[in-house]
């Protein structure tokens, strides 16, 4: 959500807000595009309708500010039309964020809801969301000439259960090496711009600099997304740290979604045949909608990261990021959800 922001205000040619950062001095062009932002992790997406008025709701917006043809009446017609008039009265392609795009599918995934349609037919409301979304992105594919940039951000990379039939398949980067620091905070960064609230935690705690440092990274630091394995801080729970002046587990304290917990109660698997250990990139990148395989869900929610990346074999070891998440995981997953034998969970939390 973060990431989103920071680019709306980039496109909206907010240069006031960069200043003094590398931006200021690269960018020379600083255009207003016409931006259309979509948040699904605002809404709970487990009644049927609940999708199709949230995206309505939108699209009324936009119509209210571009105008509104009548002949078009279904999402994706309306919507091509909206981006094309955009385009029309700005003279500038459009810029589409969108934040949580698999969120209206991970509500119900695994939760067998349905509901009759209107010819009395049962319909899973997993599928229906599905579809609804898949028509709703396809438009991409037709506006294409009235789009600048689209981004969409998300937990999951859906491939079997794909929702972008019907347009060209956007590029992920949640592994291009490019973009690995992208949504985190590096080492580099935190002793750049965070040396005044390191100190000050240190003293609270009557630690060295280096012993808080050296605390912030086993709690909040660990995460890797390629090959380089640059370290990356989780950015929620630090900059919560700093804020409040205080070591907790902030991340892991706003929730555990919905659906990995479903996933988990079917899962099979024991958390200790998951982490720790190597795999080829396809078991863990790619949601196969499989409850009897949760590493995927499990690694792109972020409870599992990269630690190590063998260059011969291709395999990538995957564990937990730091010591807010495997004390959260095993305590509060693993205890009620797997089921692991006597002691274990309580014996991981000890030596994290």
């Amino acid at each position: 959500s973060l990431l989103v922001s920071t680019l709306a205000c980039y496109f909206q040619g907010r240069k006031d807000l960069f200043a003094g950062l590398e931006i200021d001095g690269l960018e020379k062009d600083w255009y207003e595009y016409p931006i259309f932002r979509i948040d699904f992790n605002g809404g709970l997406y487990t009644q049927p309708g609940i999708l199709e008025a949230t995206i309505e709701g939108y699209l009324g917006n936009w119509e209210d500010i571009y105008g509104k043809n009548p002949n078009y009446t279904t999402i994706g017609t309306r919507f091509i039309e909206i981006l094309r008039r955009a385009y029309e009265q700005t003279g500038r392609r459009a810029v589409v964020l969108i934040d949580e795009y698999d969120k209206p599918i991970l509500d119900v995934l695994d939760t067998e809801a349905c509901f009759y349609d209107d010819y009395g037919k049962q319909v899973l409301l997993e599928n229906h969301n599905r579809e609804i979304l898949k028509s709703f992105y396809s438009t991409f594919k037709g506006a294409d000439q009235y789009l600048r940039f689209v981004l969409l951000t998300g937990v999951t990379k859906f491939s079997q259960v794909s929702v972008f039939s019907g347009f060209n398949q956007p590029k992920d980067i949640s592994m291009d090496e490019r973009y690995e620091a992208l949504c985190g905070i590096t080492q580099n960064e935190l002793e750049a711009f965070f040396e005044e609230p390191t100190i000050q935690l240190a003293a609270k705690y009557q630690y060295t600099v280096k012993e808080m440092k050296e605390l912030l990274r086993r709690q909040y630091d660990g995460y890797h997304f390629g090959e380089r394995m640059t370290d990356i801080y989780n950015p929620f729970s630090i900059l919560n740290a700093f804020d409040s002046m205080a070591i907790r587990d902030y991340w892991f304290s706003t929730g555990t979604p919905t659906y990995l917990v479903r996933l988990l109660q079917h899962s099979r698997e024991q958390i200790n045949e998951l982490a720790g250990r190597y795999y080829v990139p396809s078991l863990f990148v790619d949601y196969k909608a499989d409850v009897e395989q949760p590493l995927p869900m499990i690694y792109q929610s972020g409870y599992l990261t990269i630690k190590e990346y063998n260059r011969r074999m291709g395999t990538y070891l995957l564990d937990f990021p730091n010591n807010e998440v495997r004390k959260g995981f095993l305590s509060v997953l693993a205890a009620h959800y797997l089921k692991p034998g006597g002691g274990e969970v309580n014996s991981w939390i000890i030596d994290a």
